[in-house]
This record gives structure tokens, sequence and C-alpha cells, in this order.
């Protein structure tokens, strides 16, 4: 079985994805979130976000490849919850700094 290594700040962040607090430790105070349409800007905008999304959806992201693109970290991940489409492969596209994740976007 292949392991993916994934960065610190991203290993964290798909570990942490049903604890929306956890979540917010792994960004910058000013990160900006891309998902589903709306952007997110802060902390505490990401964290309302993923609580929300959380609860609704509770998605599982089983990340399976990593590549990098011109400064960001592209993640594909399976994700399964309960939304329509489930199963979904969803990109991940992180932009670090300072070992926090500084954006994230998320595309199907």
């Amino acid at each position: 079985m292949n392991t993916l290594t994934l960065p610190e700040p991203i290993a964290a962040y798909f570990a942490a994805e049903h604890n929306p607090e956890a979540l917010a430790r792994c960004f910058t105070a000013r990160a900006v979130m891309k998902d589903e349409g709306h952007t997110y800007t802060g902390i505490d905008a990401i964290q309302a976000f993923m609580a929300e999304a959380s609860a609704e959806y509770n998605a599982t992201s089983v990340p399976f490849a990593i590549e990098r693109q011109e400064g960001f970290q592209l993640v594909r991940a399976n994700v399964t919850g309960n939304f329509p489409g489930s199963p979904i492969v969803l990109s991940y596209r992180f932009r670090l700094e300072r070992g926090l994740i500084a954006s994230l976007e998320i595309t199907a």
C-alpha cells in the first residue's frame, strides 16, 4: 500500500476535518478559502464555514495524490458524505506560508 506524504499543515488539515477548531489552527490569520462558489477570509469565517459544512455533509476526505504547481500544493482526494454525487474526487489547491495554510481553493 502506498502512503501519501503530505506537508505538515496539509496533513493536519485532513486529520482535523471534523474538528473546526483544529482546522482553524491550520490557517494563517488572513487566510482565504474558496469552496462551493464562496470565499471565506480570515480564521473566524473559515472556521464558521467548516463547522457548518461538517455538520451538514459529514464528509470524509481521503487524499490520494499530491503535486506542486507554481507555488501551490495540489492534493486530490476521494470525498464521501451526505451530498448529491457522493463519492466525488475533489482538488484542494493549497498555498503554504510559514508552516500554515495561506490559501485553499476546493474544486470538483
